[in-house]
C-alpha cells in the first residue's frame, strides 16, 4: 500500500464461529471490536442466527466494516426445521447440526473465492477450514473459546484418539502437564462426555475436531490472558501445539444501555437488597437438571437464608416445567428474599448491579468472565462440556469455591448448597473476606479495558506480520 505506514493497512476477516450461541456472542464481540478498529468483518453464519444476532451488533462498529453473510443451513435427516444453533435442540441431537454445519463447506468456500479476505478466523468444530482456506491462499486461525487451561488438558494434536477412548482416563490429571494440577473431571462428570469421544453421525468426534484445528490453522487465538495463565500459554506455544499460541484477553461484554425486558422489575427488586448481599444464580440452558437437583438446590438456597436471584430455564427438548419441579411451599416460604426467573434474564447488568455479590454459576467460560468483570465472587456448578475443568482451574487458582457432591453419583445436598453460599457471603463464617478481595483483584484483571485493548492490538499486529512475511515469500519465489 504505497504511501501509507504498514502498521495502518486495514485487513478483510472472515469470522465462522461454531452454532452455538456461547461461540456466536464472543465472535460476534471479537467482529465488533475489531471492526470498530477500522478492519472489515465477514461474519458468516445462517440466517436464523444472524436475525438472533444483530441486537447485539455495536452501534459503534460502522455498518460498512460489519457485514453478515448469511449461508443456508442444509438440510439434514433429523434435524428439525429452524433447529439452526444448540440452544434450539436436546444436547443428544446436536450431533445432526454439526453434520449440516459440515456441509457448508461448498457455499463458504465459494464465498473465500470470491471475496479474497486477508484471513478467516474459526472454531474448533469446522476443522476443515484451515485445508480448504490454503487451496485459496488465505491463512486460518483457530480461535479456542476455551482458556488456556482447558486446551492444555485436551493436550497436543498428537494424542490419538485411542489415548482418550476410555473415558476415565480423563478423570487423571494429564501426563504433558508437566507440574501439579488438579484438571481432571470426576467419575460423575464423564457420562456427559461421550457425545464428545464417541463416533457420531456427523462422522467426527471433538477431540478429532479440536485436533485438526490445532494442527492445520497458522495460528492459535485464546480468550484469555497472560496473566491469569502465565504457565498454560507458555506450555501450549512451547511444547503442546508448538506454534504461535496469541491471547486475545478476555472480551468482556459491554454493559448495554438499551432496557432490556422487565429490568424495572428487576431493578426494583434488586435495589430493596443490601450491598452485595445477593446470590445471582444461573447454570445454563444446556444441561437439563434433575428433580433431585433442582429440590436440593432450591432448599439448599432456602436453607442458607440469604437472598438469591434465580433464573430457572428450560433447555431444548425438555419437557418438564422447572417450575413445576420446585418443592411444595419453596416461592412462598423465600418470598420476598428469593427472585424466581422464568427464562430469559439480562445477566450481565444483574451480576453488574451492587446488590449482587455473589454467582453460583455453571463455570462456562463466558459466565466465569461476566461473573469476573462484575467484581462477584463465583461458587461453582459445573455440569457438562468444559465446565468441569474450568471449575477445576478456579479452584486450583483460588478464584471460587466448588460445591462439594459425591464423586461417583454426583449427588447434590442441600446442605452443600448452603454450606458453599454461607462461605462466600456471610463474614462470620471466616472466608467471605478472602472471596470478596479475590473478586475485587480479578475484577481488575478482566475489567481492565487499557489491558484487553492491548491483547487485540497485539492480536492485529500479529495478523499483519504473518501476512507480511506470506508477501514476502511469495514475491519471493
Amino acid at each position: 500500500m504505497a504511501g501509507r505506514d504498514r502498521d495502518e493497512e486495514m485487513l478483510h476477516i472472515v469470522m465462522f464461529p461454531w452454532l452455538a450461541f456461547g461461540h456466536l456472542i464472543p465472535f460476534l464481540e471479537l467482529s465488533n471490536r475489531l471492526a470498530e478498529m477500522g478492519h472489515r468483518i465477514s461474519f458468516v453464519s445462517t440466517p436464523r442466527n444472524i436475525q438472533r444476532l444483530l441486537p447485539n451488533t455495536s452501534p459503534n462498529s460502522s455498518s460498512h466494516q460489519l457485514n453478515f453473510i448469511s449461508l443456508p443451513l442444509p438440510r439434514v435427516e433429523n434435524l428439525p426445521d429452524q433447529a439452526e444453533s444448540t440452544t434450539d435442540l436436546p444436547i443428544d441431537d446436536v450431533p445432526y447440526l454439526k453434520k449440516a454445519y459440515d456441509g457448508l463447506q461448498v457455499p463458504l468456500s465459494n464465498f473465500l473465492e470470491s471475496s479474497k479476505p486477508d484471513w478467516i478466523i474459526h472454531d474448533f468444530i469446522s476443522y476443515w477450514v484451515p485445508s480448504m482456506a490454503a487451496k485459496h491462499g488465505i491463512p486460518s486461525v483457530f480461535l479456542s473459546l476455551f482458556n488456556a487451561s482447558f486446551n492444555a488438558f485436551v493436550g497436543p494434536p498428537s494424542i490419538s484418539e485411542s489415548s482418550r477412548s476410555n473415558p476415565e482416563q480423563l478423570c487423571l490429571p494429564p501426563e504433558w502437564i508437566p507440574f501439579p494440577s488438579n484438571l481432571a473431571f470426576r467419575k460423575h462428570e464423564i457420562a456427559s462426555l461421550s457425545n464428545n469421544l464417541a463416533a457420531n453421525v456427523s462422522g467426527a468426534t471433538d477431540v478429532f475436531r479440536f485436533a485438526k484445528a490445532v494442527e492445520d490453522c497458522s495460528f492459535v487465538a485464546i480468550r484469555s490472558s497472560m496473566e491469569l495463565e502465565p504457565e498454560m500459554f507458555n506450555l501450549l506455544e512451547q511444547k503442546l501445539f508448538e506454534k504461535p499460541v496469541v491471547p486475545i484477553g478476555f472480551l468482556p461484554p459491554p454493559r448495554q444501555d438499551k432496557q432490556e425486558y422487565d429490568w424495572a422489575r428487576i431493578s426494583d427488586w434488586l435495589d430493596k437488597h443490601k450491598q452485595g448481599s445477593v446470590t445471582y444464580v444461573a447454570l445454563g440452558t444446556e444441561a437439563a437438571l434433575s428433580q433431585q437437583e433442582i429440590t436440593e438446590m432450591a432448599l439448599g438456597l432456602e436453607l442458607s437464608d440469604l437472598p438469591f436471584f434465580w433464573v430457572l430455564r428450560k433447555p431444548s427438548g425438555f419437557t418438564e416445567d422447572p417450575f413445576g419441579m420446585l418443592p411444595v411451599g419453596f416461592e412462598e416460604r423465600t418470598k420476598g428474599r428469593g427472585y424466581l426467573c422464568n427464562g430469559w434474564a439480562p445477566q450481565p447488568r444483574i451480576l453488574g448491579h451492587a446488590s449482587v455479590g455473589c454467582f453460583l454459576t455453571h463455570c462456562g467460560w463466558n459466565s466465569i468472565i461476566e461473573g469476573f468483570v462484575s467484581g462477584c465472587s463465583l461458587v461453582l456448578l459445573p455440569f457438562i462440556h468444559d465446565q468441569a475443568i474450568n471449575a477445576r482451574m478456579l479452584v486450583w487458582k483460588n478464584m471460587g469455591l466448588e460445591i462439594e457432591r459425591d464423586d461417583k453419583d454426583g449427588l447434590l445436598t442441600r446442605e452443600s448448597v448452603s454450606r458453599a453460599l454461607r462461605t462466600v457471603q456471610v463474614e462470620e463464617e471466616g472466608q467471605s473476606l478472602k472471596y470478596r478481595a479475590k473478586a475485587k483483584e480479578l475484577k481488575e484483571m478482566f475489567g481492565d479495558k487499557v489491558q484487553n485493548d492491548k491483547y487485540l492490538e497485539d492480536f492485529i499486529r500479529h495478523l499483519k506480520v504473518h501476512k507480511s512475511i506470506r508477501r514476502l515469500t511469495s514475491s519471493n519465489v
